[in-house]
């Protein structure tokens, strides 16, 4: 299938607060995959409201309670999760779409687009209020999430009888950086953890915690107006540096979106890692 790419940005300016290593982030891009069928998919969508953040209390971040889902293409009881993390007001549904095109190589997988627990302004969700933007504000917002999204994967990972070796995490924007927060800190290390257009945040302290190191791929396009692809390089020194082996690409002319290649590279790098969890699960039993 021939996928084009269309971003839509806001009329936000944002150049005036990335500076230096774009250690400041919003998310106010729609990035649609256009099909030949003629099948839109939304990859994320988002209109700031900072104000309307500041309301938001941090006890809304407790519990996720919907969101999509797409069951295995084999019609078998899931042997892998595919966790699919939206960005900044958008929703569950926008970020499912990635699934369709993942499904062939991963058939026995179960993809989870959750809806993150706070609504947004713009009738999307966030993972937590933007009402700030500096890496230490940015650090602690995914740190207060992160316990709603680790609830989410213990009681999938239960209702499955699955592990952490059968689960990848994959997020975009704000949920790249919820992805690599909490796929860093789970107890046992996940199969993989794959970021578009975001970046990682709390990089001083993760030096200093108790931290797994599943492989990780990080995607961004070159021409990002929203999060700079220094973000990137970043992200992939500092997690390097912990040990984690990173894979990178950064899509020529790319903006805050997904392209053909990047979302070909991850799915690949998704199925790679959840095949290698399965064979050496079997080879501990």
């Amino acid at each position: 299938m021939t996928i084009t790419i269309a971003a839509k940005c806001a009329e936000l300016a944002l150049a005036d607060i990335c500076e230096e290593m774009a250690g400041i982030w919003t998310d106010p891009v729609a990035g649609i995959l256009q099909g030949d069928d003629s099948h839109s998919i939304l990859i994320a969508r988002s209109s700031p409201d900072v104000g309307g953040a500041r309301k938001m209390k941090a006890s809304n971040l407790s519990k996720i309670v919907n969101g999509s889902s797409l069951q295995p293409f084999s019609g078998s009881k899931p042997r892998h999760i595919v966790l699919l993390l939206h960005g900044y007001g958008s929703n569950g549904a926008d970020l499912i779409s990635l699934a369709p095109h993942w499904q062939r190589r991963l058939p026995d997988a179960l993809f989870l687009a959750p809806n993150a627990p706070q609504r947004c302004g713009n009738g999307g969700y966030q993972w937590w209020p933007l009402s700030a933007f500096t890496p230490a504000a940015l650090a602690q917002g995914a740190k207060a999430a992160a316990p709603a999204v680790d609830a989410f994967i213990d009681r999938k990972l239960g209702q499955y009888d699955l592990t952490e070796s059968d689960l990848a995490i994959v997020g975009f924007s704000q949920g790249t950086m919820m992805a690599l927060h909490v796929g860093l800190r789970r107890t046992r290390p996940v199969a993989a953890v794959v970021g578009y257009a975001g970046m990682l945040t709390g990089a001083p302290e993760l030096s200093h915690a108790s931290i797994t190191t599943p492989p990780v791929l990080l995607v961004h396009g070159s021409a990002d107006p929203v999060v700079p692809v220094a973000a990137l390089h970043a992200a992939k020194r500092d997690l390097e540096h912990l040990g984690i082996v990173v894979t990178a690409h950064v899509s020529p002319g790319g903006g805050h979106s997904v392209d053909p290649v990047g979302l070909r590279i991850g799915g690949e790098f998704v199925a790679k890692a959840l095949h290698a969890g399965e064979a050496g699960d079997r080879a501990t039993k």
